[in-house]
This record gives C-alpha cells, sequence and structure tokens, in this order.
C-alpha cells in the first residue's frame, strides 16, 4: 500500500537551521558562469591587481556605471555581474587580487583577404575608460572569435611567427592562435577560429582562453620576486659559510656569543624575505595549476610546425616557475641550516658557561673553605680573648674581696692569684661551649 506524506507525518514544520557559510558555498559553484558567444565576437579582456580596499572601490566604480545607465547594479556581496549594452556586453569578476573587465562586441565577419582585429584596441579605449581604474593593469587581451577562414599567411601577419603558438581544441572544433606578444595598444591579441563549435562551447572556450593568459600572467608575478631574492640570498649563503668555517676555529665565549649573533642576525633577515615572499609564491604555483587544468580542458592537438600553447608555456614560462621553487626551497634549506648552525654554536655556548660556572663554584668552594678557617680560627681567639676577659674579672674580683678584708670577716684567705687560676679553665670550657651553641643554632637556621 502507497504511503502519503501525511502518513509518514511529513508536512509543514520548522524550518531546517542551515550552516551560515552554506548559500556562499553553492554560490561558489556558480560564481563565474559561461556564456554563449556567437560567432563572429571580439572581446577585450583587461584586469588590474587591486587590494582588499581596491576591490571595494571596483565594486563602487561598476554600481556607479550602471546606475548612470540605469542598468541593475551587482547585488550586494555578489564577486560578478554582467550588463548588457545595446548588441555589447560587460562582464566584471572580483578576485582576490584582482579585478577583471571583459567587453564583448559585436564583429562583422572578415572580408576575404582582410585581417581580424580592425579596428585596433586602441579605438576601444574609450569604453574600457568609462569605469574608474581600480588598480594597476596587468592583463590586456584583444580576443577575436572568427568563422574558420583566415590562411596562415594572415596568421604571420597577425603574430611573430618565431613566437606563435597554434593548436587544434575541443576535438577539432576550433583553434587558437597567439604570439603573447602585446600589439601597439598594449593588448595580447588571441585568435580563436570557430569551426563549429556551437554557442556554448565557443562560450566556453573563450573564457577558457582568457584565464590562461589571465592566470599566466598573474602566476609569472613571482619570478620578479625571486630575481629580487636572489642576490640576498646568494650573500646569506655566503656568510653562513663563513660563519661555519669560523665556528671551527673560535675559542671563546665572547666569540663565540658574537658569531651566534650574527647568526641570529640571518636568520631573522632570511625569515622576514620568506615571510614576505609566502604568499606571492604560493600564489604563482596556484595560478601555475589552474593554466595547466584550462589547457588540459580545451584538448589541444598539434599544428604541424607550430607548438601548442602546452609546449609554448613549457618552454617559456616553465623556467620562471623553477626559478621561484629554487628559490622558495634554497629560503627553506638555508632557514634550517642557520638553526643547525645556531644550535651548534648555543651548545657551545652552553657548555663553556656550564665550564665557567664550574671554575666559579670550585673557586666560591675554596673561598668558603678558607673563611671557615679564618672563622673558626676568629672562633678560638675569641673564646681566648673572652676568657681573659672573664678571668680577669675573676681576679678583680678576688683582689677586691682580700683587700677590703671580707675573707677575714669569713674566717679564710683569699689568694686571688689561686682563684684566678681557678677560673680560667672553668672561663675557657664555659666560653667554647656557648660559642659551639651558638655556632650549631645558625648551622640549623641554615
Amino acid at each position: 500500500m502507497a504511503l502519503g506524506a501525511a502518513d509518514i507525518g511529513i508536512g509543514e514544520g520548522r524550518a531546517l537551521a542551515a550552516h551560515p557559510l552554506r548559500a556562499s558555498v553553492l554560490a561558489e559553484l556558480h560564481a563565474r558562469p559561461f556564456f554563449p558567444a556567437v560567432t563572429p565576437r571580439r572581446f577585450l579582456h583587461v584586469a588590474f591587481l587591486t587590494d582588499p580596499t581596491n576591490a571595494q572601490a571596483a565594486r563602487i566604480g561598476v554600481e556607479a556605471f550602471c546606475a548612470a545607465r540605469g542598468l541593475a547594479p551587482p547585488v550586494p556581496g555578489a564577486k560578478h555581474h554582467r550588463v548588457e549594452l545595446g548588441g555589447a556586453t560587460l562582464r566584471w569578476e572580483s578576485h582576490a587580487e584582482f579585478s577583471t573587465y571583459t567587453w564583448d562586441f559585436p564583429s562583422a565577419e572578415t572580408p576575404p583577404g582582410e585581417l581580424p582585429f580592425h579596428p585596433p584596441a586602441s579605438s576601444f579605449t574609450g569604453a574600457l575608460a568609462e569605469i574608474p581604474q581600480p588598480g594597476l593593469l596587468l592583463v590586456a587581451v584583444d580576443l577575436h572569435l572568427v568563422a574558420d577562414t583566415a590562411e596562415d599567411f594572415q596568421l604571420n601577419a597577425l603574430f611573430d611567427r618565431a613566437s606563435l603558438a597554434r593548436a587544434d581544441v575541443n576535438d577539432g572544433a576550433g583553434e587558437i592562435a597567439t604570439d603573447f606578444k602585446p600589439d601597439p595598444a598594449g593588448f595580447v591579441r588571441i585568435l580563436v577560429r570557430d569551426r563549429g563549435l556551437g554557442p556554448e562551447a565557443a562560450g566556453a572556450l573563450v573564457q577558457r582562453v582568457l584565464e590562461i593568459e589571465t592566470y599566466r600572467l598573474l602566476a609569472l608575478l613571482g619570478l620578479p620576486e625571486a630575481q629580487r631574492l636572489a642576490p640576498e640570498i646568494a650573500r646569506i649563503e655566503a656568510q653562513l659559510a663563513r660563519l661555519t668555517g669560523a665556528m671551527r676555529q673560535s675559542e671563546g665565549l665572547a666569540a663565540n656569543n658574537r658569531m651566534l649573533d650574527e647568526l641570529v642576525a640571518l636568520s631573522a633577515e632570511l625569515e622576514a624575505d620568506a615571510t614576505a615572499s609566502l604568499f606571492r609564491f604560493g600564489a604563482s604555483r596556484a595560478y601555475q595549476e589552474i593554466v595547466r587544468l584550462r589547457l588540459a580542458t580545451i584538448r589541444e592537438q598539434a599544428v604541424p610546425g607550430f607548438p601548442t600553447w602546452q609546449q609554448f608555456l613549457d618552454r617559456r614560462m616553465a623556467p620562471a616557475m623553477r626559478t621561484c621553487v629554487t628559490v622558495e626551497e634554497r629560503q627553506a634549506n638555508i632557514s634550517a641550516k642557520l638553526a643547525r648552525a645556531a644550535d651548534l654554536l648555543r651548545t657551545r655556548v652552553d657548555v663553556e658557561v656550564e665550564q665557567q660556572n664550574r671554575d666559579l663554584l670550585a673557586s666560591m668552594n675554596e673561598r668558603t673553605r678558607l673563611q671557615l678557617r679564618l672563622q673558626r680560627t676568629v672562633e678560638g681567639l675569641s673564646v681566648a680573648a673572652i676568657s681573659y676577659y672573664v678571668a680577669s674579672l675573676v681576679h678583680l674580683l678576688a683582689e677586691g674581696i682580700h683587700e677590703g678584708g671580707v675573707d677575714a670577716h669569713l674566717g679564710f684567705t683569699l689568694d686571688a692569684g689561686f682563684v684566678t687560676a681557678l677560673a680560667v679553665p672553668v672561663a675557657v670550657l664555659m666560653v667554647w661551649w656557648m660559642v659551639r651553641r651558638i655556632r650549631r643554632a645558625h648551622e640549623d637556621h641554615d
């Protein structure tokens, strides 16, 4: 028997509590969709480096652009926006450290015998300048999507033959070509030939090609940083070699402490550079991986006599990426060596300090032993002096009794010398016993 919703208790009730990040995570999969592109089309794509403050300025600029034309602005929190302007389209995207603007213009069929990319990209700079520039320009691409009518001699007229990279893509449904060099207006020209791609496939291919060029340049930002750090790393390596060589011959706590201070200063300098370049090198690796994935997605096939984009970038871009990786690895290796050298030198300093402490304790023990002997000597002298003082008092007392005739009244004669002689050992014993008792009391207190 079939059960209905009412039979199992399903109905109106309390809404399920959603994770606060659920909406943004779901939206991320659809943040940058592909848009159909009908051949022929022309795309002007620019990317500006932005920090978090400039990223907000980029959004404000797009909002002002839309408001001035009565168009819908980006929704709050959106990272991309697309507006229609007659036959043209503007697409804005905000990324972690850059913002992109892609103008999509309709284009007439290229007549036989004429070259694409006419008029030049410089004639469109007025449209590009309508939105305030949010940062420094890094990427500028002029992409022309044309039907497959251009001949190879036209490609040689458009591009530098020595740097021309061509490939059939999407299982032969299209072809891409570029020399990765800027034209007089500063735009890198990319030609995409449509051999039956269809609007959806053409739009996806155009976006992936634009992303390859964008992320290629972003990945290469790590190279200037690596070139800047290389001389500093070489200098630190040389100083480390000098210090480790001097460690074998150094003697004395002062010399070791001085070398330890130099090692710590070198380590701090290296760590400061490594921390400053950490994001740049990590971003370069991530961007390079995106380029690799995009190239794999378009499924390149070689055109005889020309390198594919993958082959061209492997030959020209891969050495730069290896330089970044090498510099990063050198930083890590030198940091570990500096730490080991500092540990060795710190161990030597600790041993020397312990030896000094041992010598100091031995000297203190010797001084204590001498002080104890002196104290005992003083105690002996003190016993003698106090006993002499007590005996003198007894002697004076006996003489006074005798001279005063007190002993005559008592019926005996008091000899002061004899009394003093008897008092001496008693006084000595009593004083010695008192001094010993006082010393023991002090020892028990300590």
